[in-house]
């Protein structure tokens, strides 16, 4: 089992330290993340947070999943392992343009 958990529907007033504060309560926390949007800045009202064990890892989805912050529901569950990259450098369907009929 992983110790990264997926946390859904923050608030948009959080921030990593008070998400690392938060889950603080369940144990050791090695990493917090809050994603935002690339242009704006503000947050996207999800994140991520690693705990150091399995144990405290599921204490955490156990007592915050579902629990109200600021008038939103959590969503803790563990995170899915990142889908591999994109290539869009590799070949391309599509065949050619058509050629001159001259």
């Amino acid at each position: 089992m992983e110790n990264k958990l997926y946390v859904g529907n923050l608030p948009y007033s959080s921030t990593e330290d008070s998400l690392s504060e938060l889950f603080g309560q369940c144990g050791s926390v090695s990493s917090t993340k809050i994603i935002t949007d690339r242009e704006t800045g503000r947050s996207k009202g999800f994140g991520f947070v690693e705990m150091s064990s399995e144990s405290e890892a599921v204490e955490a989805i156990d007592k915050f999943n579902g629990q109200e912050i600021d008038g939103r529901s959590l969503k803790v569950s563990l995170a899915k392992p990142m889908a591999p990259k994109r290539n869009f450098n590799g070949p391309r369907g599509g065949g050619g343009g058509g050629g001159n009929r001259y």
